[in-house]
């Protein structure tokens, strides 16, 4: 059985996102890391889907869904650099935003629902969102006051939903994705 994930996206790459004209397009591969500058995608597998959130004024947003595909170096990543001037990926420089240059970076090759910034979670939704740990613990998200999150710190990272929180994660997704056809 698949697991799903949220990942938080800051305002950084969704900036770069949008300045690139990436919004629209679908995100070929995402990054993992092992040093804190980028999320480790360590508990995902193939076949996991992903929620890439972003959070603008106190309003939490479903980016882009993504389904991990491999988490192995591809031809399409580029020759691995040689010394650490070179681009890590040059292969997938439209998308390094998301990760590429970050330390110990890691190509996550996904299929992924096109890049937007108009899908909330609804505040009922957001504060009955839950995840789980390895050790099947559940928790909440904190600061979310009459349907707004106050702070985005316990969306920071890489944590696994429980499977009625994905579910109503896939929910929002596929609703913004039929009213957009």
């Amino acid at each position: 059985m698949s697991d799903a994930f949220t990942v938080l996206w800051t305002h950084d790459t969704c900036r770069a996102l949008r300045k690139t004209g990436r919004v629209g397009e679908r995100p070929p591969v995402a990054f993992s890391g092992v040093h804190s500058s980028l999320p480790a995608w360590s508990g995902a597998r193939v076949g996991d889907e992903v929620y890439a959130l972003h959070v603008n004024r106190c309003a939490v947003f479903v980016v882009s869904r993504m389904q991990v595909i491999d988490r192995e170096r591809r031809g399409c990543c580029g020759t691995a650099p040689e010394t650490w001037q070179e681009p890590a990926f040059p292969g997938h420089g439209d998308w390094s935003m998301l990760g590429a240059g970050g330390c110990g970076a890691a190509a996550v090759h996904v299929d992924a629902t096109p890049v937007r910034f108009d899908t909330p979670i609804p505040g009922d939704l957001l504060a009955g969102l839950t995840w789980r740990n390895r050790r099947g613990q559940t928790r909440g998200l904190k600061y979310v006051v009459d349907g707004r999150l106050e702070r985005s710190v316990s969306l920071q990272g890489f944590y696994r939903l429980t499977p009625e929180s994905a579910d109503e994660l896939a929910k929002v997704v596929g609703n913004a994705l039929r009213a957009v056809a």
